[in-house]
């Protein structure tokens, strides 16, 4: 059963599957009509598997799946809504409004021209279907994902089926030791477009490294209502005159110069 509210839709989805695939990270695999409406970089507000948390929360899709209707997420099982959700098995439903927010542009992207997507731990997810979809139009896709050790790396492999995989982890357990940087500042290619979401310290390394104009950032902030409604995921405009935009409602993907950091 769904309901449209305007453009938003809320739905039960029905779960297909869930397992563990790093330390407190899920993947989650849902089914649904509203599958359909969906696109990278946009994302879900899910209820709590909880009656006394009452506010949903967001998660990026990882991988859409139109034809089967399937939707996989990838969360952090970190904060009490989250670790509720680690509850969920095939056969439950799921309450989850969206699709949300406005994702990657994809009519930006020439076949034969090469990409970089780099990603910071649970900002990694939504850089799946991205490149899922570069490839599919003829683009070349590299991507760089930063985690703190090896127990929270994930999707390396899967991500091998579409391009180049280069990994960093902080202690040096697996790939290149340090930050997505010790990466991205030795490659041999120059990127016609860049992606990246994670934390902002991230995201302001990278919007410095290279021309805002062509670097696209996915942010990630804290949510209430996913609608545009409550105000709590505000950012700057990077205009001289003072506004705000909000990363639910006019992104979560923006130019980097678009706002400010």
């Amino acid at each position: 059963m769904s309901e449209k509210r305007g453009k938003i839709m809320q739905t039960n989805m029905e779960v297909v599957s869930q397992k563990v695939i790093a330390d407190q990270i899920y993947e989650l695999k849902l089914k649904g009509k509203n599958v359909r409406e969906m696109s990278a970089g946009q994302f879900l507000m899910i209820r709590p598997m909880r009656a006394d948390l009452l506010l949903r929360r967001p998660i990026s899709l990882c991988h859409i799946d139109k034809e089967r209707e399937t939707a996989t997420l990838l969360y952090r099982a970190g904060g009490e809504g989250t670790k509720s959700l680690a509850a969920l098995k095939p056969g439950m439903f799921a309450d989850v409004v969206g699709p949300l927010g406005q994702g990657f542009d994809l009519t930006l992207i020439k076949a034969g021209r090469p990409y970089l997507l780099i990603g910071g731990g649970i900002g990694v997810p939504p850089l799946y279907e991205l490149g899922r979809q570069i490839k599919a139009r003829g683009g070349l896709v590299t991507f760089v994902n930063g985690f703190a050790s090896k127990k929270d790396v994930f999707y390396a492999a899967e991500m091998k089926q579409i391009g180049t995989v280069h990994i960093t982890t902080e202690d040096g357990s697996h790939g290149t030791k340090g930050y997505v940087t010790n990466v991205t500042q030795n490659l041999s290619f120059e990127p016609a477009l860049i992606f990246s979401c994670g934390p902002h310290s991230m995201l302001t390394v990278i919007k410095q490294a290279y021309p805002a104009t062509k670097t696209y950032l996915s942010l990630e902030e804290r949510m209430a209502c996913g609608i545009g409604a409550c105000y709590a995921c505000v950012c700057e405009k990077n205009t001289p005159e003072a506004g705000h935009l909000k990363v639910c409602q006019d992104g979560p993907v923006f130019r980097a110069d678009e706002v400010r950091l």
